[in-house]
């Protein structure tokens, strides 16, 4: 189980500057659409910036029970995050899944141990 915290981490890391990148263009988007009632872009934002700093904890705590659950939890509330501001950034539905998917491996890892 730790070499797949291992990975998982990795990915989040990578998947970080992915998410930032598309966040960042649906911000605009709106700001040049006037359309100010749609927080997706800000909200992609905060889920990318959770996923990173769960990635980092995951990578650092993989060999422990506690880290393990920290960043199972920072994961799943990326995810909640995410699915509470779903407007037109239509892939955060696919990064909120991949956050849940990703807090559940790590709970359910760091509860095994």
């Amino acid at each position: 189980m730790k070499n797949a915290k291992l990975i998982i981490g990795i990915i989040s890391m990578v998947l970080f500057s992915v998410i930032m990148f598309q966040s960042c263009a649906v911000g605009v988007v709106n700001a040049l659409e006037d359309n100010a009632e749609d927080t997706s872009g800000g909200a992609g934002s905060i889920l990318a910036i959770l996923i990173l700093i769960a990635g980092i904890v995951g990578v650092v705590t993989r060999k422990s029970k506690g880290g393990g659950i920290t960043a199972g939890v920072f994961y799943i509330l990326a995810a909640v995050l995410g699915f509470a501001n779903l407007g037109t950034f239509s892939d955060l539905v696919v990064w909120s899944v991949i956050a849940l998917i990703f807090g559940i491996v790590f709970i359910a890892g760091s509860i095994k141990m």
